[in-house]
């Protein structure tokens, strides 16, 4: 059987949070991303290249896979989530490959940010 040219590949990721409307306001400012409300429940986000959502059914658990996002200038990305309501943790550092910083969203969930200079 062949297989598509998404197999294998994250394809959605799914944030369950404590309040759909501050999840929602805080990547729409940080981001840019693009949201589709699915009642009090559910909200559906696209960031021009992969997709998730955040839902309010289950318990925050902040923790997990650590989701990396790229910017091509990281410091107006920090200034950016900052702005949002966002808490830097993890201040840019450099790794192999580039550099990156790490920080929290409203409802706790860690991810970090990277780029190439």
């Amino acid at each position: 059987m062949p297989t598509s040219s998404n197999d294998s590949r994250i394809d959605y990721v799914e944030f369950v949070v404590t309040d759909i409307p501050r999840a929602r306001d805080f990547y729409e400012k940080a981001f840019g991303w693009t949201m589709t409300d699915y009642g009090p429940e559910y909200c559906a986000f696209a960031d021009g290249r992969l997709e998730g959502g955040f839902t309010t059914i289950g318990t925050v658990s902040p923790g997990g896979p650590l989701v990396i996002l790229y910017a091509d200038d990281l410091g107006a990305m920090q200034k950016s989530i900052e702005a949002a309501g966002g808490r830097i943790v993890k201040p840019i550092f450099d790794f192999p490959g580039g550099r990156r910083f790490h920080f929290v969203d409203p409802d706790g969930y860690e991810l970090a940010v990277w780029s190439k200079v």
